[in-house]
């Protein structure tokens, strides 16, 4: 049970719950919600754009909006341009824009069109909502591991989390961006640190945020009641906004979000130098290496995309540990651990967690010896020493490894995933995903910054085999109140929850709500959708709320402390080796 304090927050909580009604345009309401028949126009600050009005839904949409310079030619390799052209008339913004080139499944099983003049966003608001409304405004960032992914992905469609927002007298409006990826948004060299132009991705993102303050009050939205929101490399993506330029505060969001990402280094941070290599390859292989120019960067703003896209998608970039935010000294000034530990982030609320089997999808395959253990945990980046010890704290016991559904060794169809595929999977999930996750929920309490934490546990068979349990990405489609499964036939060829009981449903509208109430009051609690109450994080009671369709409720309040000495081991080697 709950000790007495968070019962009596939860009084406090309800009392300061608010309900909120659409008002309706009049005929004399502002040009900004006016109509072309039944097409919806606003007026932004640029010109003026016509949407769709999805009567299903009640809904208007505004799709594939220039939120910059498209990045192309002389603007490739280049930070963000804002636009600085007008218009008369009204454009057209009926359907969602290419995706940036990205290069993985995200873009090849979807079949996405893919273009360098990808910089739009995407707005999805309730019908009838005046110029005046102020709705708070929830602004997905998409993950894929910085090298694909994009707004357009149908898993991320933004109408059923909308419509749950009004069904709860809470109405918000969602939006979508989309951001640079891969070679041309996350790379890094000297030439790129002297030029000023690295983590063009994380600034594209930022830029997008800017257009969002100036405009998104044409839409009826409030720009002072913005949540930055993700999952993933789109988690990531938030925890570098709040430690971006050391924590400035530009105003440019209220809250946070992030699902399975955060601001803490897991892995070693590349320096300039150390990208230097995989930069002086991808230069040559496109004609543009030291011994062709001594303007690299001005020789690859010339290079035809397909040409250097097909670079980009070989073995030239094979190497590349990974794609992500680079230490520029400008917007990212220090590692994210550092800046993140010091205080130098934004202080404003988070809404944060983790699933709970994320090892599985981080875990290196094949492991069968504690040699081999040991192996991969200095390939993880820590000294013999330390392995040794992590071997101690993370034994190979099958029954204290993750995940729980699968009970005993990986046998069969399985055995491919190694004898300690559970132990392998423990200490992975836990370096880069809840060693990170409570550290954060710490660093915020230790600041009095109110965070809320979750751990997310529940098997989607549709999405992932027994021995995956409660994978990274599973929490998505819940949160989305994606109950149609719609996008998922086409990723993995079924509905995540056709076959499945209805608490599966009921814990997609508990969840989805709860992420509303979070957006809309800046208090998870405010959802109505349960009675259990979900505590803010302190040192003195550090709790989380466990999501799970095999819970009576669904949703249980329940002290951080599992595997404490071994996430309190990681989280000192993590500081010391990466931070």
């Amino acid at each position: 049970m709950p000790p007495f304090s968070l019962f009596a927050r939860s009084v406090l909580g309800i009392v300061a719950c608010s309900l909120v009604s659409i008002a309706q345009p009049t005929a004399a309401g502002p040009r900004s919600n006016s109509r072309t028949g039944t097409a919806p126009v606003v007026q932004v600050h640029n010109g003026s754009y016509y949407g769709i009005h999805n009567a299903a839904y009640k809904e208007d949409l505004f799709l594939g909006i220039p939120f910059a310079q498209p990045p192309v030619g002389a603007l490739r390799y280049q930070n963000p341009q804002p636009l600085n052209t007008t218009w008369s008339g009204t454009k057209n913004a009926t359907q969602y824009s290419a995706e940036c080139w990205g290069f993985g499944s995200d873009d090849w099983v979807l079949g996405n069109p893919v273009s360098e003049d990808c910089l739009t966003l995407n707005v999805v608001r309730p019908a009838g909502v005046a110029a005046d409304q102020k709705l708070p405004v929830a602004v997905w960032i998409y993950g894929g591991g910085f090298f694909n992914g994009g707004s357009l992905d149908p898993r991320y469609n933004l109408s059923f989390i909308v419509e749950r927002s009004v069904a709860m007298n809470k109405p918000m409006i969602g939006v979508s961006l989309n951001y640079r990826l891969q070679g041309l948004g996350a790379l890094f060299s000297n030439e790129m640190l002297d030029a000023g132009v690295a983590n063009l991705g994380l600034k594209d993102q930022r830029l997008a945020l800017a257009w969002l303050h100036e405009n998104i009050g044409a839409f009826g939205g409030d720009p002072s009641k913005v949540t930055i929101w993700g999952e993933s490399a789109g988690a990531s993506s938030v925890g570098w906004q709040l430690v971006a330029y050391g924590g400035r505060d530009d105003g440019l969001f209220r809250a946070a979000i992030e699902e399975s990402g955060g601001p803490v280094d897991t892995k070693p941070v590349l320096t300039a130098d150390d990208w230097q290599p995989f930069y002086d390859n991808i230069t040559a292989a496109v004609g543009c290496g030291a011994t062709v120019t001594s303007d690299s960067l001005a020789c690859l703003r010339g290079v035809p995309i397909a040409t250097l896209a097909a670079v980009l998608n070989s073995s030239v970039t094979a190497g590349v540990p990974s794609w992500g935010g680079s230490v520029d000294g400008d917007f990212l000034p220090n590692k994210t651990t550092a800046l993140l530990l010091s205080g130098q982030f934004a202080r404003v609320p988070l809404l944060h967690g983790r699933n709970h089997d994320e090892g599985t999808m981080f875990a290196t395959q094949g492991i069968n010896t504690s040699q081999e253990f040991v192996a991969d945990v200095v390939d993880a980046g820590f000294s013999n020493e330390t392995a040794a010890t992590i071997a101690i704290l993370y034994p190979d016991i099958p029954g204290v490894g993750i995940p729980a559904t699968l009970d005993g060794r990986p046998t069969g169809a399985d055995a491919y995933l190694g004898h300690q595929w559970k132990r392998s999977a423990a200490f992975s999930g836990d370096l880069v995903q809840h060693a990170p996750r409570r550290l954060i929920s710490q660093t915020y309490a230790r600041f009095n910054v109110s965070s809320w934490s979750y751990v997310f546990n529940v098997l989607v068979h549709g999405l992932s085999p027994v021995a995956d349990g409660a994978t990274h990405f599973q929490e998505v489609a819940f949160v989305f109140d994606n109950t149609q499964g719609l996008g998922y036939d086409t990723v993995v060829a079924q509905d995540p929850f056709e076959g499945e009981p209805e608490t599966f449903d009921e814990l997609a509208k508990i969840m989805s709500s709860m992420w509303v109430s979070f957006v809309v009051e800046g208090d998870p609690n405010c959802s109505g959708a349960t009675d259990v109450h979900w505590p803010v994080y302190t040192l003195d009671e550090p709790y989380n709320i466990l999501f799970d369709v095999n819970i009576t409720g669904l949703v249980r309040a329940e002290p951080d402390d599992y595997r404490a000495a071994q996430i309190q081991y990681l989280q000192e080697e993590m500081i010391s080796t990466f931070g």
